[in-house]
């Protein structure tokens, strides 16, 4: 592999680590963007079933033949420079990003408010152009029991419990998988967001790792069932997945007090709705831009076999 290609990969890796610290913006989304999805998606399945079957048959001394063959068909020369820039770019972003947020609560809750609202096209769009009732049978109570769960005063997010690190770690790791499904999001609303940014900024040792082990246990059981629940169950998914999108946008109003109890709009309120736009802006540009590239590789594909 070339040393440009190298290169190449590390940007690639660099862009999708900067989207994981804005919540609201996917690396999913990001990783279509830039043509490595699929490769992402199927050498991550291989690497985590290589790692299973390793585990697995060690303890039953069946020797290492299978999980070799699993680590054979991962593309080593992508995913690792790839994997390179994705960390470099989160430790660079993380400290550029969290004084901002201490700084400037409302503005940076007014701006992750609309990167959501808008990426909620996705799972809304994946169902397809006509929901049904029981789509929404599904999605209201979603949305219903999303708002009052990111209601709910978040734990000491000053010292957060080794469960909560772990638990959230694997949750938000599934957001990789999904297009349009922002990980950082997910650690806004269970109050972990800060902490982690916090513990990147600080070298926490213990808590990074404590946190990488929890999305490595998302990444090799979370993973597999959401793909296994996309192919069964989609429109279920989809339709509870943009439900409780929805509703967790109450985290990110922003007018409320420490507690997240909610306050009038009041005092600028202009500034609060720009920032609001910009982030709607910013997401549907990229949107546009994955609707664009796959509508021309169906297009490449329909020249490539006029006959089918």
């Amino acid at each position: 592999m070339s040393a440009l290609n190298v290169l190449v990969n590390l940007l690639r890796g660099a862009l999708i680590g900067v989207s994981e610290i804005i919540p609201g913006v996917s690396g999913g989304t990001i990783a279509l963007l830039i043509g490595v999805y699929e490769t992402l998606i199927d050498s991550a399945g291989h690497l985590v079933r290589g790692v299973v079957r390793a585990a697995v048959d060690t303890v039953r001394r069946r020797g290492l033949a299978r999980a070799r063959e699993h680590f054979g068909q991962v593309k080593w020369g992508v995913v690792l420079p790839i994997g390179v820039g994705m960390l470099a770019a989160i430790v660079v972003a993380a400290r550029l990003v969290a004084p901002l947020i201490e700084a400037h609560p409302m503005p940076s809750r007014a701006l992750f408010a609309g990167l959501i609202a808008v990426s909620l096209i996705v799972p809304a769009r994946m169902l397809g152009a006509r929901w049904q009732l029981r789509d929404y049978a599904i999605a209201v109570p979603a949305a219903v029991l999303s708002f009052v769960l990111t209601g709910l005063p978040s734990a000491n997010d000053a010292d957060p419990s080794p469960i909560a690190i772990f638990v959230s770690a694997a949750v938000a790791i599934c957001a990789l998988v999904l297009p349009g499904v922002s990980g950082s999001f997910v650690l806004v609303t269970t109050g972990m967001y800060e902490p982690t940014l916090r513990a990147l900024n600080s070298l926490d040792f213990g808590y990074i790792a404590l946190f990488a082990v929890g999305a490595v246990t998302g990444l090799a059981l979370f993973v597999q069932v959401l793909l296994w629940l996309l192919s069964k169950h989609r429109r279920v998914t989809l339709a509870l997945m943009t439900g409780l999108m929805a509703g967790s946008l109450r985290a990110l109003w922003p007018w409320q007090t420490d507690d997240r109890e909610l306050l009038w709009a009041s005092g600028d309120v202009l500034g609060p709705v720009l920032w609001f736009l910009l982030g709607a802006a910013i997401v549907a540009a990229l949107l546009i831009s994955e609707w664009m590239l796959v509508r021309r590789a169906l297009r490449k594909a329909q020249d490539a076999h006029p006959h089918h």
